[in-house]
């Protein structure tokens, strides 16, 4: 199923300042917070929706891809784009936005305070989030038109293998956390104007987990991560750019002691083909004839993304004249069709002639078919007529 479009998810316009779109996610996470609709699977996915978009629109970079190439823009996941996917993760990302810590740092929370956490707080991590990674793929234009499947081998931070990424020497080295007691939360009442007001805040020394460490796992000392290498396989959607970013959630560093892992970020770069050079989705190719191909005409071969093509020269044709060969080119990342390839003509004029071959040209100079005709314009530059067919 197509997803909504994040500005009208959070009922904002694109024109929004950064504040502007804040208030409008709080304004519908309230609304769909959980414990206000509890049971309403319907409301947690609109909570889960508005905090994905919030996710991209927050993020100045993120919100510019999306705006010019939409949610194909965003790649697997978005370019950087949702990172929490899940309710945990929502909490941990974006409890700032209502106050809170967001973090487990024992800050005030409205959810917790007036909704009472949900069971929000007992499903807390006890660890520490992995870090993003950032890896660089080479595609050929043939990938970048077809699209690729590639098989990245990625060294960073995985499960420990002894511990299985909880930081334990064994399951008797976790016991209740000495802060509150195995419950997650601690709990404070404060005097306000309404009278006394008991809120309930995340433990700042479990992270909600309730759960602490009493002896370490030898082989990470605690941390629940180990360096090594993983195998990732990542499908590139056709029509994606040189410099532009695909993220994949989760793909990045583990996360200490049980935390959620990091994201991968996938950053593209096109190289560069002998032959064809890349103009946006058209394809550009520099056909080099000779004077006579250029007076008689010629049937050539040129080279095309998807191979040789044949290609017809008329006759008479001038030097700088640009052919079109349509829909040749590369395709939209938002599959909006595919750009043409661009023929510019250069015609070959020799420096070196036999005795024979210039008495020939000097019996043509002669040849009025080979004077200028007065009043004919001769072609145009390049460049400027290929402005000329995108205005």
């Amino acid at each position: 199923m197509a997803k909504r479009d994040y500005y009208e998810i959070l009922g904002a316009t694109k024109t929004a300042s950064a504040e502007e779109i804040k208030k409008a996610y709080r304004k519908v996470a309230l609304q769909f917070h959980p414990d206000r609709n509890q049971g309403d699977k319907k409301a947690e996915e609109k909570f889960k929706e508005a905090a994905e978009a919030y996710e991209v629109l927050s993020d100045a970079q993120k919100k510019a891809k999306y705006d010019q190439y939409g949610h194909a823009g965003m790649g697997q996941g978005g370019d950087g784009g949702y990172q929490g996917g899940n309710m945990e993760d929502i909490f941990r990302n974006f409890g700032d936005i209502f106050g809170g810590g967001g973090g487990g740092g024992g800050g005030f929370d409205p959810f917790e305070t007036f909704f009472g956490g949900g069971g929000r707080s007992q499903q807390r991590t006890r660890g520490k989030r992995g870090s993003n990674l950032r890896v660089r793929v080479k595609l050929n234009l043939q990938e970048v038109s077809a699209g690729a499947r590639k098989n990245l081998k990625v060294k960073k931070h995985i499960e420990c293998h002894t511990c299985h990424g909880s930081g334990a020497k064994d399951s008797s080295s976790v016991g209740k956390c000495s802060v509150c007691g195995g419950s997650g939360v601690m709990k404070k009442v404060q005097n306000t104007i309404l009278g006394q007001m008991q809120t309930t805040a995340t433990c700042y020394q479990c992270n909600g987990s309730g759960q602490q460490i009493t002896k370490k796992c030898l082989t990470c000392n605690g941390l629940g991560v180990e360096y090594g290498e993983e195998t990732i396989q990542v499908d590139i959607p056709a029509g994606v750019q040189d410099g532009m970013q695909l993220s994949m959630s989760g793909k990045g560093n583990a996360g200490e002691q049980g935390g959620p892992a990091g994201d991968l970020i996938i950053q593209i770069e096109v190289e560069q083909n002998p032959d064809l050079e890349v103009d946006g989705q058209n394809i550009i190719y520099n056909l080099h004839i000779s004077f006579i191909d250029a007076v008689l005409g010629a049937q050539v071969e040129v080279p095309t993304i998807e191979g040789k093509a044949k290609f017809k020269v008329a006759a008479g044709t001038q030097a700088g004249k640009i052919f079109r060969l349509s829909g040749k080119g590369l395709p939209s990342v938002n599959s909006y069709g595919r750009g043409d390839q661009l023929i510019l003509i250069h015609v070959y004029t020799p420096s070196e002639l036999s005795s024979e071959e210039k008495k020939l040209l000097e019996k043509l100079r002669e040849s009025p078919n080979f004077k200028p005709k007065p009043g004919v314009k001769q072609e145009r530059g390049f460049f400027d007529r290929v402005k000329d067919m995108f205005e």
